[in-house]
């Protein structure tokens, strides 16, 4: 069997691109949208609707693979790939990957995704492609390998990784958006392990001195017992997006910063609390420096709280990176970022034998397509979480991953049947 055709369709993604360093400058919300003009390149409105490619594979046999294109909401911030448009790579997907995939045994998982990934863009005077198209193409070259071998996708990458997959699902993290409070309370009546995310994304809603987001912590330790499920303990996580270091600022492992982590882990109460991204320092070695600064103060005063590396933390390298500073309890393998699904793999591997733990997250901005295939690496590699995604209404996200993964297992844990006898 081989790789026939390839096409690209110009499709959406599950929410919106926005320009997050003008919405930390003060872009202010105009009903759904935001007032102001953008600062980040490449942008035309602080908020655009998301967009992604539809990749598709044609194999031999009449089967067709896919994939989905698709890129963060925050393109363009802390260290990421630019502004991801639809149709300015659709003739690379259809033009260089074409070239390079067509005639390709699609069994060669390996080998076809790594072509893929070394596979230079005239764009950028010789750099990868796009972190967007790398994460599409590597889905619908995982897809094929399935179709294949006639196995799961989680099979091959296990096979791909050297790993033993999950004989569980893994837990979920589902993300709220700006409906904090609802949506959180969805979570908690569905027993989701991990909540809710909050988006925190700005001086108003954590505080002048970050009261907004003790108060709503307290609120999530009150309300999850009241709504959960029988011995429900959830996992608190909440992303500020860098804030608290606007409200605090450095040295981050002083008393005033490390007692204000101590009052939000007495507001989570019994729950296990995780704040992810607590500020950006603008580079990766300065968000290193201060993230190491902040966890070793945390530890030295007994604060029971993990932080999570995000900002500056995008490709396989600024995992290692953060991973061998020590530098988070956490980090977020953020997949489109990683470009191929396989390097994704690598980077919540590479956290083992550690005391960083990966979570496997990824953005609201994907799609049905892309979320599925990323259940697959979570249960390949047995993340520490994986996010509920695509979209932020909660639900959808959370029923595409956790439906996933029950049938990925279902399939996994089915033995053949044995012939008939004649």
């Amino acid at each position: 069997m081989r790789i026939e055709r390839v096409r690209a369709i110009p499709a959406v993604s599950g929410f919106f691109f926005d320009d997050q360093r003008a919405i930390k400058q003060g872009a202010e919300h105009d009903g759904f949208a935001y007032t102001g003009d953008p600062v980040t390149p490449g942008f035309d409105e602080v908020r655009e609707a998301g967009e992604a490619l539809v990749v598709e594979l044609e194999l031999s046999d009449g089967t067709v693979a896919s994939g989905d294109c698709c890129a963060v909401q925050y393109s363009g911030a802390g260290g990421r790939d630019p502004l991801f448009r639809a149709e300015t790579y659709r003739e690379v997907v259809e033009g260089a990957v074409a070239r390079e995939l067509r005639g390709r045994d699609p069994d060669a998982f390996d080998d076809n995704a790594a072509a893929i990934e070394e596979l230079p863009s005239a764009e950028s005077d010789g750099d990868q492609l796009h972190t967007a198209v790398r994460y599409g193409v590597s889905q619908a070259l995982l897809d094929a390998a399935a179709s294949a071998r006639g196995e799961t996708m989680t099979e091959v990458l296990a096979d791909s990784l050297g790993t033993t997959p999950a004989t569980e699902p893994i837990p979920v993290f589902g993300q709220s958006g700006d409906d904090r409070r609802v949506n959180a309370e969805k979570m908690m009546i569905k027993g989701v392990p991990v909540l809710p995310h909050g988006l925190f994304n700005s001086v108003e809603k954590v505080g002048e001195s970050g009261e907004r987001l003790r108060e709503y912590i307290a609120w999530l330790a009150t309300r999850a017992p009241e709504l959960g499920p029988e011995g429900y303990d959830p996992t608190i996580h909440i992303d500020v997006y860098g804030i608290l270091g606007e409200v605090f600022g450095a040295p981050y492992d002083r008393a005033e910063v490390t007692d204000y982590f101590t009052t939000l882990a007495d507001a989570a109460g019994p729950f296990e609390l995780q704040i992810e991204g607590p500020m950006d320092e603008g580079s990766r070695e300065a968000q290193i420096d201060a993230m190491a600064e902040l966890r070793e103060g945390l530890r030295d005063d007994g604060v029971g709280v993990d932080i999570v590396a995000d900002e500056w933390c995008n490709t396989f390298e600024d995992v290692r990176a953060f991973v061998d500073a020590g530098a988070a309890d956490l980090v977020q393998v953020k997949t489109p970022d990683l470009g191929g699904v396989q390097r994704s793999g690598q980077a919540v591997r590479y956290c083992e034998g550690t005391d960083t733990r990966a979570y496997l997250g990824g953005t609201c901005n994907e799609t049905v397509t892309s979320a599925r295939a990323c259940a697959h690496v979570a249960l390949a590699t047995d993340a520490a979480q994986t996010l509920a995604k695509p979209g932020m209404g909660f639900d959808e996200g959370f029923m595409v991953v956790t439906n996933e993964m029950h049938r990925a297992l279902a399939r996994m844990q089915t033995a053949p049947e044995a012939p008939a006898d004649d």
